[in-house]
């Protein structure tokens, strides 16, 4: 409950912690109603000061200072911290405090799950399970012993396993001690009855790692995918970076209850189940590379975040940003390099751009916040990314190499920032790297304008890079960031044109400027024939591109790019071009143009989708209408989505015999294999059956659920789901009918269930999510189940989600209230939604202002939630 108004923490006013806390010892009496935990530091003071310690929902029992009881005179309490007055330069502070776990439905701190002790500690759980300084610069030795009833039979800890045994009453306990110092977000406990797989890795020192996961009896084979995507990750990470494993035993857990995908608690990774289980009949091809992905995410954080730590939540992007640039790398290497860049992208600009320019806009190291729960977001993990793939096309691969053992080396038990990164960097590569810290401090996307002139009697090419970032809400003043724009050439009869700058006696296939201002012009000398610009070749740098294309040189592009990125993001072009022309024509009632450029492009993209399936599969989809509310400010998602439907009901008819065709190839029942190869080859099928479900027929719903019918494996399942969902009608409730049946008894799968129907824009969506919302199946206990039911209605059904008379915002709103007193982390990141409102026709953002309004002046409701849904009604009212 807010009891006042929530203050906002500032970057600027960042002072370090007065104390340190080399070590503490702690003690967990476990009970599901009344856990006791004590806490034994040893302090030395640092800088003046009384000594403040974090605490939330902790009933206090005891505190001493050297063995003797603090008098309740210099202990002074509030809702959030305890002080304690005139303590001595160096002492041995010991706390004993109870904690109700089974009460928890935060899933922050201490709770249950599935009948199981877990914790949550990042960012700021620590604080309710004991007093301590919850803060990411106080780093610690953690020892710990856990006691508890005999029927948790498994006892895990942080670190290196110690002492086991019996105790008095049908109780246990084990020790952990973690040799390592760490902040407290990092301190994980786990308690219960778990399966367990074992493995072990070898170092390339040769010394032994012992490897577990444990997950739900009955579960371990769901686990084996994950267990061999850590060996994979471990390996990798020593050859690529050079980073070895430091303690003897690595374990991971899944747990049901989970706000987050993963944590990487040091030596005892949590994991959300949905990230971790996995087998051919239950997951999906993106369900396997997903679990490789964060399985590595978070053992790479063993150097990139808990060796080396933030200094504070404004840093976050340091641990985040790397850690996520390092598993889209090792994905890369694992898969195919081209598609796993088009896919990441494809997120960027789904999730964080739109942030970049709405409401939510914020730097990827902020200024400040209120809770920092709410910036575990798309800039600070996707953007922050992009700007350490920046820095690495700066600076050069090898520099860069060198620049972050630099960074390891020099901060190995610290806790760092952006500048010790950069300093890193600069040290190792001798770039002066002006104006990297920009990109940090700087929220918005930049956009980079080209523009050509061809001289054919002077037989030049004259280039100009300008670029500009737009405002966004609190930064007016922006500066020029560094842009590496990597560029090729193609020749008006498509064969890659060599070009040579003015000054220079080098032809090249491929120009690369580093863009340090706010423009440059290049001039290109004996060019015959004006040529077509294949700029930001793989996305170099996280930017919007304005080069004023034509739809012809966009096709040729789309025919003879040689950069696989840029050739599908040249027939994303087309198909964006024919939708919202399609869109724009029924609002004004005329016929739009046939798209036949964009036909002529699927076409041949079809007539070669074996030679790279998985690649093919992407050329092939169309863009969502989320993705076309990005391009026109004051949309109708109702008349994007006729203009989708109408485009692609016109293509269906004209290339389903060669999506047919393609279809017919594929072979239902080869064995399953979650590799690249056989998991591209699914992806294409899907993608032909989507294109010929696009004219909502009853033959392509007969078609969608013979392959329903034939399915092998959940991949296939939904593919044939998502087309089903496309035509609606009988075949498609069946085929409903008949997988709630089989997997009623099997939670991740359920969760499919939901997200399908919630994504359908057949029949009613609107009632659809009610009925889901009564479903018994659901549950606002569960994170998973809240976001299968809620995220693909406001992404995949945006029609719905902003229907005129503001229905789909009421219903959204009230799972945010009903959810807000249990868990306010969840009900704030599903608040998040409504910033799509920002982009809408003003009639619509208003309900959306209404809505929102109604949600805060509830007078309970949390600053998680009141500070993202603030920030949303405000842009909401400024643009009305």
């Amino acid at each position: 409950m807010r009891t006042s108004e929530p203050v906002a923490i500032r970057l600027e006013d960042y002072r370090p912690y007065p104390f340190a806390i080399p070590a503490v010892a702690l003690v967990f009496q476990l009970d599901p109603a009344r856990t006791i935990v004590t806490a034994r530091m040893e302090v030395a003071r640092t800088a003046p000061g009384d000594l403040v310690l974090d605490g939330e929902e902790l009933e206090l029992l005891s505190v001493r200072i050297d063995g003797t009881a603090v008098a309740p005179a210099r202990l002074t309490r509030t809702e959030a911290q305890l002080t304690i007055a005139g303590v001595p330069d160096r002492f041995v502070l010991e706390t004993e405090v109870a904690i109700a776990p089974q009460a928890n439905t935060r899933l922050s701190g201490l709770y249950m799950s599935g009948g199981r002790f877990c914790t949550q500690c990042e960012a700021e759980g620590f604080r309710r399970i004991t007093f301590w300084p919850d803060r990411p610069d106080v780093m610690s030795r953690f020892h710990m012993r856990i006691e508890a009833d005999a029927a948790f039979e498994t006892l895990l800890g942080n670190g290196n396993p110690g002492a086991t045994g019996s105790l008095p009453g049908g109780r246990h306990f084990a020790e952990w001690d973690d040799p390592w110092p760490k902040p407290a977000y990092l301190f994980a406990l786990v308690a219960g009855r778990l399966e367990v797989i074992r493995d072990t890795f070898v170092r390339q020192t040769g010394a032994p790692v012992a490897l577990a996961i444990h997950v739900d009896p009955g579960n371990g084979g769901r686990a084996l995918y994950a267990m061999d995507a850590l060996k994979r990750s471990m390996k990798w990470d020593e050859e690529r970076f050079g980073r070895v494993y430091d303690l003897d035993v690595f374990n991971i857990v899944a747990v049901t209850d989970f706000n987050f995908g993963a944590m990487e608690n040091k030596g005892l990774n949590i994991f959300n189940a949905a990230l971790l289980l996995a087998d051919s009949e239950t997951a999906t091809d993106l369900d396997f590379e997903l679990i490789e992905a964060v399985v590595a995410h978070e053992y790479f954080h063993n150097w990139s975040g808990n060796r080396v730590t933030c200094r504070d939540w404004f840093q976050l992007s340091l641990k985040e940003g790397f850690t996520v640039y390092r598993d889209q790398e090792f994905s890369a290497d694992m898969r195919s390099r081209a598609v796993k860049r088009i896919k990441d992208v494809k997120m960027l600009r789904g999730r964080q751009f739109p942030e970049d320019a709405g409401p939510l806009a914020h730097p990827v190291r902020p200024a400040s916040f209120v809770k920092i729960d709410n910036f575990y977001t798309a800039t600070v993990y996707e953007k922050g990314a992009e700007l350490i793939r920046v820095l690495e096309q700066l600076v050069g691969p090898e520099a860069f190499r060198a620049g972050c053992n630099r960074y390891f080396e020099a901060n190995d038990g610290r806790a760092a920032t952006i500048e010790d990164w950069l300093a890193a960097h600069r040290s190792a590569s001798g770039a002066d790297l002006d104006g990297m810290e920009r990109w940090y401090a700087q929220a918005g996307t930049p956009v980079l304008h080209l523009s050509t002139l061809h001289d054919p009697v002077a037989r030049t090419l004259t280039l100009s890079i300008a670029q500009h970032t737009p405002d966004t809400p609190g930064q007016t003043d922006k500066h020029w960031v560094p842009i590496p724009v990597t560029m090729g050439f193609i020749a008006p009869d498509g064969r890659p044109a060599r070009m040579r700058l003015q000054g220079h006696s080098a032809a090249l296939d491929t120009v690369k400027v580093n863009l340090c201002g706010p423009g440059v012009t290049l001039v290109f000398t004996d060019v015959a024939e004006r040529p077509v610009i294949s700029a930001l070749r793989g996305f170099s740098a996280p930017v919007k591109l304005a080069a004023g294309l034509s739809e012809a040189d966009t096709a040729l592009l789309a025919a003879h790019d040689s950069d696989p990125f840029n050739k599908w993001e040249a027939l994303q072009s087309l198909s964006r071009g024919a939708l919202m022309q399609a869109a724009r024509g029924i609002a004004a009632g005329t016929e739009p143009p046939r798209p036949q450029a964009l036909v002529t492009a699927l076409e041949r993209a079809l007539g070669a989708a074996w030679d790279d399936p998985a690649y093919t599969a992407l050329l092939v989809r169309m863009p969502e209408v989320v993705d076309l509310m990005q391009i026109e400010a004051d949309c109708d998602p109702s008349a994007l989505l006729a203009g989708r439907q109408m485009v692609r009901a016109s293509l269906a008819q004209r290339l389903g015999p060669a999506a047919g065709a393609v279809l017919e190839r594929y072979d239902a029942g080869v064995p399953y294999s979650p590799e690249a190869g056989p998991a591209g080859v699914r992806a294409l099928a899907a993608a032909c059956l989507d294109l010929i479900a696009g004219d909502g027929s009853a033959t392509a719903a007969e078609r969608a659920f013979a392959f329903y019918h034939d399915a092998q494996c959940m991949t296939d399942t939904m593919a044939a789901l998502d087309a089903l969902a496309q035509t609606g009608g009988a075949r498609w409730e069946e085929a409903l009918a008949a997988f709630r049946q089989r997997w009623a008894g099997e939670t991740l799968v359920m969760d499919k269930w939901f997200s399908i129907q919630a994504a359908a824009t057949s029949g009613d969506p609107l009632a659809t999510f009610a009925r889901l919302r009564a479903d018994p199946a659901f549950t606002l206990a569960t994170p998973n189940r809240v976001r299968a039911l809620v995220g693909p209605f406001a992404i995949r059904n945006p029609a719905a989600f902003h229907r005129a008379d503001g229905a789909g915002y009421e219903a959204v709103a009230g799972v945010i209230a009903d959810v807000d007193g249990l868990n306010p982390a969840l009900a704030a990141r599903v608040s998040t939604f409504f910033e799509a409102a920002a982009r809408v026709e003003p009639g619509r953002r208003s309900q959306a202002a209404g809505v929102i309004g109604a949600l805060l002046a509830r007078p309970a409701l949390s600053a998680n939630t009141a500070e993202i849904l603030g920030k949303i009604q405000a842009s909401l009212i400024t643009a009305a």
